[in-house]
């Protein structure tokens, strides 16, 4: 992926949501706004597992057209390996995000990507991630609708329990 489509899908995705829309679909959130939209867990995209919030920034990941989500991923958290249906991509705004592709998770397959670091998840291929002592957050960008499958049942993501 082209350090040219991420901005390019980022700006389609904030022209297409209706979120503070200007008459031309602009939109500007402080960090302030975006922590006091709603936060769920799980939806549409999403590992689901307990204590990971998900703010829509733009558009809607269960429909059709391109969407902007943040993840704020707790300490010590594990997402077993997954796959979507369409193809995103991810910036890594804050912590260490253990990212790895496969279809078991494992430690040892994961790279660590810090601030800044980007990443692709494309559709149908499993991937996994795993935070260490720090929360990450996460902004993910696609073209829905989206979905999430995990590969093993009962692997669906958990969050691992402090020494």
């Amino acid at each position: 992926m082209s350090r040219v489509l991420l901005p390019a899908l980022l700006l389609a995705a904030t022209a297409a949501s209706g979120v503070q829309a200007a008459p031309r679909g602009e939109i500007r959130l402080t960090q302030a706004e975006i922590a006091a939209q709603h936060r769920a867990s799980g939806g549409p995209g999403t590992s689901g597992v307990a204590g990971i919030q998900t703010i829509v920034l733009a558009g809607d990941p269960t429909a059709a057209g391109p969407y902007t989500i943040e993840l704020r991923v707790p300490a010590n958290t594990k997402i077993a390996a997954h796959t979507h249906r369409d193809n995103r991509t991810a910036v890594v705004v804050s912590g260490i995000w253990h990212f790895g592709y496969g279809a078991v998770a494992t430690a040892s397959a994961t790279k660590a990507l810090g601030p800044g670091s980007f990443y692709s998840e494309p559709g149908g291929d499993a991937h996994f991630a795993m935070t260490g002592a720090t929360p990450v957050t996460v902004i993910i960008s696609g073209f829905g609708p989206t979905d999430t499958h995990f590969i093993e049942a009962g692997h669906e993501a958990k969050k691992e329990k402090q020494p």
